[in-house]
């Protein structure tokens, strides 16, 4: 697999917002730089993510240096939110996982964003990702932790696999829905150069000067029916995956990297598979 290379690379600033292209990347042991160290949470505590509100999609974070944000979105002036002061937290539920965050302080964020979604939530910061969420147990070394990602510190995606699937798309009842663009996946890495699903045998790899476990496929769920543009839902590519890509009961698309120490990830590294 001599021409594997980096496609692109995105980070998510807040999570469920808009991906955000980079050249490169720092890549801590927690995942890429400022990559889902914010997220919304609902009054009960719950992240609030395009599961539920596909209208994030339409929303934009610009990074900030120290870690702040901008939040931008169609029709609304753009709000600037530093990093909380260090101080009491809070409790978030991420997908069942108990987080302890801390809320932006100045509540015209707060309002700003549940205005934009028409319900009430509050944004977050995940001041210490090295100790505040653990990798599920089930598939982590010791000492492993993930920001607010779904998981796992990053999520890899092949342009290989996306062909296929989009073959097949175009083969199912909802063709017309096709074909589909690689942001429905909302990847951190975009490989090129591979065979299609030839991720799904890795367990070790090297990007340029990093290596990463590769503990498990990624299950995915309704986020990828929604238009990352748009907002707007369709039936692909849930449909199709459930035909061919049902495993256990997951539907499967990409993998989930957790790298084995800090680094940097550049467009053009080279892949390499270890094992």
């Amino acid at each position: 697999m001599g021409n594997a290379r980096v496609r692109s690379i995105h980070v998510h600033p807040v999570k469920a917002f808009r991906s955000l292209p980079l050249r490169e990347v720092v890549v801590e042991r927690w995942g890429p730089a400022g990559d889902r160290r914010w997220t919304l949470i609902d009054d009960g505590g719950k992240v609030v993510t395009q599961r539920r509100h596909p209208r994030l999609a339409l929303a934009a974070a610009e990074p900030l240096p120290g870690g702040g944000v901008v939040l931008s979105a169609p029709g609304r002036e753009p709000v600037t939110v530093p990093v909380p002061a260090p101080g009491a937290t809070v409790p978030a539920d991420v997908f069942g996982d108990k987080v302890e965050v801390v809320p932006a302080e100045d509540p015209a964020v707060h309002e700003w964003c549940s205005d934009f979604l028409d319900t009430p939530v509050r944004l977050v910061h995940l001041d210490d990702p090295a100790v505040r969420r653990p990798v599920d147990p089930a598939y982590a070394l010791p000492g492993e932790t993930v920001t607010f990602a779904d998981g796992y510190p990053l999520l890899l995606t092949t342009t290989a696999s996306l062909d296929r699937l989009n073959s097949l798309v175009a083969q199912g009842a909802h063709a017309h829905e096709g074909p589909l663009p690689m942001s429905r996946f909302r990847p951190n890495v975009v490989i090129g150069g591979t065979e299609a699903w030839a991720e799904d045998g890795w367990t070790r790899v090297t990007i340029g000067e990093m290596t990463f476990r590769v503990p498990k496929p990624s299950g995915r769920c309704v986020v990828t029916t929604t238009d990352q543009d748009t907002s707007r839902r369709g039936r692909e590519p849930l449909h199709t995956l459930g035909r061919h890509r049902s495993v256990g009961g997951r539907l499967l698309f990409g993998v989930n990297l957790v790298p084995l120490s800090p680094g940097t990830l550049r467009v053009g590294d080279p892949l390499e598979v270890v094992a």
